[in-house]
């Protein structure tokens, strides 16, 4: 890894990784405002603020936008997060330049014109109903909310329909005001990339951007709980999570591992034994999320009505033997798939560049590749073992089913299952 960092003035990183042999780049502005920097009464700004940056500038209309960047060949687009948002662009080499200012345009001097507003806010609710119109998409909503109840950590990034409706000018703008000063903003770009120019660019674009006073971030607290749903669908569809590591905690390699052979593929065990063995459905799987100051592991799976007490009793119990070891094969096989999903990731100047923004944020500092992998590989099966105790002591799950589900056990039943 050689990535280069280098702070403006002002606080804002810059920091860029050449990939040899590479013809194009990836470019990125990531900034740390997500959806859980927002008050309850900006649910949803984060979101609506990504959808207004391109809706144009005082020297470029939305199509302007569009325009100068495909004119080259290249491609713009952003996303949001619970802790980031990002602005993005992937062009040839000799244009990375170009994309740093399309992209410093659309951050620092949207429009934020009424009209605009008014159309994106329609855009939005769509997108919303869309969400709440599809069970995989809205169950895990519903189970964030249940596991961080009545604080920003626990609400969708979406946004509220009610809060949506009402956003005006004065709401992004205070947003921005808030949350968009340098030392929240990350430059970072992989690929065929030439470090000095992207300063360049970045003191050009950014280096008169004033500091900002920190706002303070809610602590995020996982509890257990359940949200029930009755719905008339073909599936009833469940979601339960257990409080896991954050990102700077050491036990969160061995979390990975353990996620990985509990749920992560069709070799382990929730897949092996729920679905080839006894068929209770088509799809069941377990994934882990890592942020500042919490984190999470989440099963999910897709089912019958009459056939959903028995995949929740015996993903429980899963969790359970779990706890008495996993066989030295299927560590080293879910250590295997991290590894390879990491180097995989890299071979992209995108996955690369975000890489580098985001590890960047949670350390301070781009961190080598060889750094992770080295904490993977050094887990060992007391490690694993350990956290799957631990997961189990805990006993109550967070739990959001949706659908036929009156046959479900109740979260009193599967917090004692936990602890039998």
């Amino acid at each position: 890894m050689n990535a280069q960092l280098h702070t403006l003035p002002n606080g804002l990183r810059v920091v860029a990784e050449p990939m040899p042999g590479f013809l194009s780049a990836s470019v990125g502005v990531y900034v740390a405002a997500g959806g859980r920097h927002e008050r309850a009464e900006q649910n949803g700004v984060a979101h609506f603020l990504e959808h207004m940056a391109f809706k144009g500038t005082p020297s470029r209309t939305a199509r302007q936008i569009a325009e100068e960047i495909e004119d080259v060949g290249g491609y713009i687009n952003a996303y949001t997060g619970k802790e980031m948002t990002a602005y993005y662009a992937r062009t040839l080499a000799a244009d990375v330049g170009r994309a740093v200012d399309i992209l410093a345009d659309i951050l620092l001097h949207p429009l934020f014109d009424a009209p605009d507003i008014e159309t994106e806010r329609g855009v939005i609710l769509q997108e919303i109903g869309i969400s709440l119109d599809t069970p995989d998409d809205v169950i895990f909503d519903w189970l964030q909310e249940v596991a961080y109840p009545d604080q920003p950590f626990g609400r969708g990034i979406l946004g509220a329909p009610e809060r949506v409706s009402a956003f005006g000018r004065d709401d992004l703008a205070g947003f921005v005001a808030e949350r968009y000063g340098p030392d929240q903003l990350i430059i970072a770009a992989a690929g065929a990339v030439d470090p000095d120019a992207l300063i360049a660019a970045a003191e050009r674009n950014f280096g008169r951007l004033e500091r900002r006073s920190a706002v303070e971030v809610t602590p995020a607290r996982f509890a257990p709980g359940e949200r029930r749903v009755s719905r008339k669908l073909e599936q009833a569809h469940v979601a339960m999570a257990f409080e896991a590591p954050a990102l700077r905690d050491p036990a969160v390699y061995a979390a990975q591992i353990y996620t990985v052979a509990l749920g992560g593929g069709m070799s382990s065990r929730l897949f092996q034994e729920i679905r080839e063995k006894r068929g209770l459905c088509y799809t069941v799987g377990a994934h882990g999320a890592a942020y500042a100051d919490t984190g999470h592991i989440t099963i999910y799976a897709g089912t019958g009505g009459d056939k959903l007490r028995e995949l929740e009793e015996v993903a429980i119990d899963e969790l359970r033997r779990a706890a008495d070891g996993f066989a030295l094969a299927e560590i080293d096989r879910a250590r295997a798939q991290i590894t390879a999903s990491h180097v995989m990731n890299l071979e992209s100047p995108a996955g690369r560049a975000e890489r580098l923004a985001r590890t960047l944020a949670t350390w301070g500092r781009p961190l080598p590749i060889e750094e992770t992998l080295a904490r993977v590989a050094a887990v060992t099966a007391d490690d694993v073992r350990g956290f799957a105790e631990t997961l189990v002591a805990r006993a109550a799950p967070a739990v959001a089913l949706l659908g036929p589900i009156r046959k479900a056990p109740s979260h009193a039943a599967l917090a004692r299952r936990m602890a039998a």
